[in-house]
């Protein structure tokens, strides 16, 4: 290559002499050119030498001739580049008889630096300092200092020295989406190999640093010396693994030698002659490592473990099982499923086999358990004229409360488990149909009663005006006149767990169909009140009906069920007048309270049931005597709908609802706008009069209310019943008022109070960690969404570890005295009165808590405990210690129950590395609860 520099034009001269090689001679003979011609010639010079060959050239060119160009060493002419000016001439050579060399450089090479950009040519090397980048094809370069050497096509990066004397701007390699940051790095352009020294990266949770690192190719790394951890800090890890020699694959697996754990730069007697990692950015199948511990009446025991079976993007499957020496089992498969904006779920199958003791033994005893939970919820996107929803929870009515599995602990003072499956259907249109389909179920763990439906069929048609105009609004009784039309179907089970999806199970169903047409009209009366006005037809069909009559010679009455189509017609008329009157009582803007606004929405109601007899028939019965008489019956008792009413009723209805607010002047004083109180949220009274009736035509008044106090964290709800009517001294209500029998006005038979106060050490904000793993399991398990009763843990799995993925926290740093504890307090406090029958008893009371305190910013303890007001005792308690580790975490529970099974308590130690990839690394032990028979 030669550059020739006439007239301010730059030509370029390159030339190939056989064997293949490269060279470049510069003749500079126009020193009038500027120096940033001057330095892109070098730069331009150089690019060549290192990247290119002459036929890599662009063929738009100038042709010199060789009679205006003095060169020493006589050459080839093969082409010429004018720059910066481009003319069009013919070149002199059309193809060169030589055959180049393939590139090793297939790609442009960018560079720069912010101090300087320097070219030696006789060491062949470009030096970079201070911010230097080279970028070539998908390799990218950041360092203090990069050196390009364009004879042997390498680059060495490295750090710098500040004014002080410390190192910065360290190296930071990038190929594709790998990144490494060592101190100092070697790469080859032509193998694309690479030695790094002190090298730092991240592969798949891995943080792994390396002493020395050879890098063979994309595909393949070897280290010298290397260590890996999942810890943050790694100028200063809490623990790492040691290996003299490690081989890792990125996104695929790292292969290590001898390996040996250090803690706190302590080496453990914890080692392996080998090591074998599996990396991976997507999910992956493999083994689940069980708890190990021991029980008295089962032995040792393994506990959650089992594999999981990575099937798809949208789909898992895990298998876990517990065995334990005595011979009890148990085995769980929990899957996964979900589409993007379409739906999600999970279903959850488990089953126990208890030994308790030893066989041969007089206290042995067997017992099987199942229960089985699936969760299915439908994304509105996908489809907003139809749904699909599942949420079943059914199995054993002992289930929680005889299950060994550490999990269900919190979970065994449920009383019912419940399902509802759901799939809805909407017919856009005038009018709208509206269709369902639901199956439910409610089990009840202490009397094995199960009551299901086996579906439950609901249609509606949307209200229709058949008088209303076509363009604007409706007025008056005739055009507000509005009827529609309601379906509903059941098959309604009624069994035991015992008869559970037996043949008698189905047996026993009762099915029906009941349409209703309602048909109503409103107005204003007098410009405030609005009065509406209707009527109900209703339609029932049955298929289950009885017959009854007096068997003489058995001399008992005898009740048959009869199989077959029936139906009975009803209908009723209604109206109801009601407003809504609104006070306020000004104190004026000096006052503390300045105002307070009343809102009263009383409502007279008015109905009308008719008798029908025509559906009711009688049989005579002959008393011990001899005398006979008759009894009334209807075939239709016992059916899925009720009964057609035999008595005429005229009925008043009287409510009146209260909402109750107060105007409070701000204690702050640059608050502009007072700040509004709630005193009543509600507080609603409710009677009835019946106007046919022959005695005790008054209903009892039903009051409730609610209210919040202290900015809302405590909010209060009561009920009450009042009853006008007095007792005889058999505990029968009786048709004399109450006053008159010289009593109070209103006799209370009975009360219910409860009260729930949330507060913490930052201005009552209560703790807004209210969507937790743990919570899911407990609400889909039938429990409580609060911790009052404690919290379902199972410490080993990291799917209940709250704060793993809490990326919004905020690293503190340590301090030797921490003025601010942060803690909660959650407190539920309920009671219970009964007086129907002179009991005057207090039937429940009870006072819970659960309270949270982090004693330092790693330190956290837990109780959830509460006393039985009624039958002192002490509520069922659990007791919770976290301590965080950094990379680590140590938890620690003790669970005590209440009443007979106090002494059996239950405790859970468990400290273990808090990464999902080293989640098998963990030491726990576990004390279950005996079964209790």
């Amino acid at each position: 290559m030669r550059i020739v520099i006439r007239s301010q034009k730059i030509y370029v001269i390159l030339g190939i002499q056989k064997p293949s090689h490269t060279f470049t001679k510069i003749h500079l003979k126009a020193l009038r050119t500027d120096t940033t011609q001057l330095l892109f010639v070098l730069s331009f010079t150089v690019f060549m030498n290192t990247f290119g060959y002459a036929q890599d050239i662009p063929k738009t060119g100038l042709t010199v001739p060789p009679d205006q160009v003095k060169d020493t060493i006589a050459v080839p002419m093969v082409k010429v580049a004018e720059l910066p000016i481009n003319e069009k001439v013919q070149d002199t050579v059309k193809q060169d008889s030589v055959i180049p060399e393939q590139e090793f450089l297939t790609g442009k090479v960018d560079y720069k630096a912010t101090d300087y950009v320097t070219i030696n040519q006789k060491e062949e090397k470009i030096y970079l300092y201070n911010e230097a980048q080279i970028i070539y094809e998908d390799m990218q370069i950041n360092a203090g200092i990069i050196v390009i050497d364009y004879n042997k096509n390498e680059v060495y990066a490295g750090r710098i020295k500040d004014s002080l004397g410390n190192f910065s701007q360290l190296p930071i390699f990038k190929q594709g989406t790998q990144v490494v940051e060592p101190d100092s790095i070697r790469f080859n352009f032509d193998t694309e190999k690479a030695l790094v020294f002190n090298s730092r990266t991240e592969q798949s949770g891995f943080n792994i640093i390396g002493d020395i690192t050879k890098k063979e190719n994309d595909s393949v790394v070897f280290m010298s010396g290397g260590r890996f951890t999942t810890s943050d800090n790694l100028e200063d890890p809490e623990y790492y693994f040691q290996a003299r020699k490690i081989k890792f694959v990125p996104k695929k697996k790292i292969v290590t030698g001898l390996t040996n754990m250090v803690i706190a730069d302590v080496p453990t007697p914890i080692g392996l002659p080998f090591a074998f990692f599996p990396l991976t950015e997507k999910q992956t199948s493999g083994v689940i490592l069980p708890s190990f511990g021991e029980q008295n009446n089962r032995g040792y025991f393994l506990q959650n473990g089992g594999y999981y079976f990575a099937i798809s993007d949208y789909f898992d499957l895990a298998v876990l099982g517990d065995y334990y020496t005595n011979g009890s089992y148990a085995l769980r498969s929990e899957t996964n499923y979900a589409v993007r904006y379409k739906f999600r779920g999970n279903l959850s199958l488990r089953y126990e086999k208890n030994l308790n003791s030893e066989r041969g033994f007089p206290d042995f005893s067997e017992s099987s358990i199942y229960n089985i939970r699936w969760s299915h919820a439908q994304d509105t996107k996908s489809n907003p004229n139809s749904r699909f929803s599942a949420a079943v929870n059914l199995g054993s009515s002992q289930y929680y409360q005889q299950s060994i599995n550490q999990l269900n602990v919190q979970n065994r003072y449920n009383n019912t488990l419940s399902s509802s499956i759901s799939y809805s259907k909407t017919f856009r249109g005038e009018p709208q149909v509206n269709m369902s389909l639901t199956a439910t179920h409610t089990q009840n763990s202490n009397t094995d009663e199960i009551n299901m439906t086996l579906p439950t069929l609901q249609g509606s048609v949307s209200r229709m005006f058949p008088f209303a105009p076509k363009t604007g609004s409706k007025k008056g009784i005739l055009q507000n006149i509005n009827l529609q039309y309601n379906l509903r179907g059941e098959n309604r089970i009624n069994t035991t767990e015992e008869d559970f999806f037996t043949k008698e199970m189905f047996d026993n169903a009762i099915s029906g169909f009941q349409h209703s047409v309602p048909i109503s009209t409103n107005f204003k009366v007098l410009k405030y009140l609005s009065l509406t006005a209707g009527t109900n037809f209703q339609e029932t069909w049955v298929f289950n009906t009885i017959d009854r009559f007096y068997d003489s010679t058995e001399n008992e009455v005898v009740t048959e069920s009869k199989k077959g189509f029936e139906a009975f017609r009803t209908y009723n008329f209604s109206t109801s007048l009601g407003t809504t009157l609104y006070g306020m009582f000004d104190f004026g803007k000096d006052k503390k309270i300045q105002a307070i606004r009343h809102v009263i929405r009383p409502s007279i109601s008015y109905n009308i049931n008719p008798a029908f007899d025509q559906f009711y028939d009688t049989y005579e019965v002959i008393d011990a005597d001899g005398t006979t008489r008759e009894e009334q019956f209807t075939k239709f008792e016992g059916s899925l709908f009720g009964t057609p009413s035999d008595r005429y009723s005229s009925t008043m209805g009287i409510s009146v609802g209260n909402n109750i607010e107060a105007k409070v002047k701000a204690k702050d004083s640059t608050e502009t706008e007072p700040r509004k109180i709630t005193i009543f949220n509600n507080l609603n009274f409710s009677s009835a009069y019946n106007f046919a009736a022959d005695s005790l035509r008054w209903s009892p008044m039903q009051v409730n209310g609610g209210t919040q106090l202290l900015n809302g964290k405590m909010s209060i709800n009561f009920n009450a019943t009042l009853d006008p009517y007095a007792l005889d001294n058999n505990n029968r209500r009786i048709d004399e008022f109450n006053i008159n029998n010289g009593g109070s006005l209103f006799r209370l038979t009975g009360a219910n109070v409860t009260m729930n106060y949330s507060f913490d050490n930052e201005s009552f904000s209560g703790d807004t960690r209210q969507d937790s793993r743990s919570q899911q399991e407990s609400i889909r398990s039938g429990g409580r969404a609060d911790d009052l009763f404690g919290k379902a843990q199972d410490f080993a799995d990291s799917r209940f570890n709250d704060d793993e993925d809490d990326d919004d926290k905020e690293e503190k740093p340590t301090q030797l005295y921490n003025y601010k504890i942060p803690w909660n307090v959650r407190l539920a406090y309920s009671t219970t009165y009964s007086n129907s029958r002179r009991e005057n008893e207090i039937s429940s009371h009870s006072l819970m808590f659960s309270s949270n305190i982090e004693l330092s910013p790693r330190w956290s303890v837990g109780l959830s405990s509460g006393w039985d007001l009624k039958n002192k005792g002490v509520t069922p308690t659990q007791l919770r210690l976290e301590r965080d580790l950094l990379s680590w975490r140590m938890n620690f529970s003790y669970n005590i129950p209440s009443g007979q099974a106090r002494n059996n308590t239950t405790w859970y130690f468990f400290i273990g590395i808090k990464s999902g990839v080293l989640s098998d690394i963990k030491y726990d032990q576990r004390r279950q609860p005996d079964r209790q028979l």
